[in-house]
């Protein structure tokens, strides 16, 4: 897949409509963004605000009602639901706030199912490297009831990139994590797309997370209302106040 003007994934004038007539809600309106790749995009906002949303579309795990959505040179509307399975196996990484880890699996088994599934092999000296990356070589042949919190998180963040997708994309990544656990999934984060070369997009409500990102988009009613590059913790919170009065 190549990518598109340096654009790991980009939405066009997107709107996703839940419900019809009367009852109908607009979660998203006429939303345009562009993702650039080996960059760490923080998405903020109130609840209802359509953050989770957007990234759920972005990401190929719901269809939109109207606009477009690439990732890469690859637009999402014209695939099938097979394809669209492929392209987000392929091309997309996933790090949820529940981790979706396999209880039954250890951790190394965690982190190679999705090539598992793809029927892929991982290259073992990326493997490498992102196994010790994230510090879990001496837990691999442990189950995620054996792992802390913050190393189960890990074994997800290790999962989501060890197939080298083209976008990676996290909700709300440290809201079950203490702030030490926090604190080290966004040290990774950020030294996967500094080191590693990897885009990431991730959905958070804590300015101290957003301020590990390259910019942060601010989102209200279903649009992108405001957009900061170069975050810090005080600038983020000191633009929540305000965008509360």
């Amino acid at each position: 897949m190549t990518v598109h003007a340096g654009l790991a994934a980009r939405a066009v004038n997107v709107s996703k409509v839940f419900g019809s007539g009367d009852t109908a809600v607009r979660a998203l309106d006429r939303v345009s963004v562009e993702l650039p790749s080996r960059r760490l995009t923080a998405v903020m906002g109130p609840s209802g605000s359509g953050k989770s949303t957007l990234m759920h579309c972005m990401a190929g795990l719901d269809r939109v009602t109207e606009g477009e959505i690439w990732i890469g040179d690859t637009a999402l509307s014209g695939l099938s639901e097979r394809q669209l399975t492929l392209l987000r196996r392929e091309h997309v990484g996933f790090v949820f706030q529940a981790f979706n880890l396999l209880p039954t699996l250890t951790a190394g088994e965690n982190i190679e199912l999705p090539m598992a599934i793809a029927g892929r092999k991982p290259d073992k000296a990326w493997y490498d490297k992102v196994i010790d990356a994230v510090g879990l070589r001496p837990r691999l042949g442990h189950r995620p009831a054996e792992l802390s919190g913050g190393e189960q998180q890990r074994v997800a963040g290790a999962r989501a990139l060890v197939g080298r997708p083209t976008v990676i994309f996290a909700d709300e990544p440290t809201g079950n994590l203490d702030s030490r656990a926090s604190a080290e999934l966004l040290r990774f984060m950020r030294r996967s797309v500094d080191e590693f070369g990897q885009t990431i997009v991730m959905v958070t409500h804590d300015p101290n997370a957003a301020a590990f990102a390259d910019r942060v988009l601010f989102l209200a009613d279903g649009r992108i209302v405001a957009e900061m590059l170069e975050p810090t913790a005080e600038k983020v919170l000191e633009y929540m106040k305000h965008a509360g009065d």
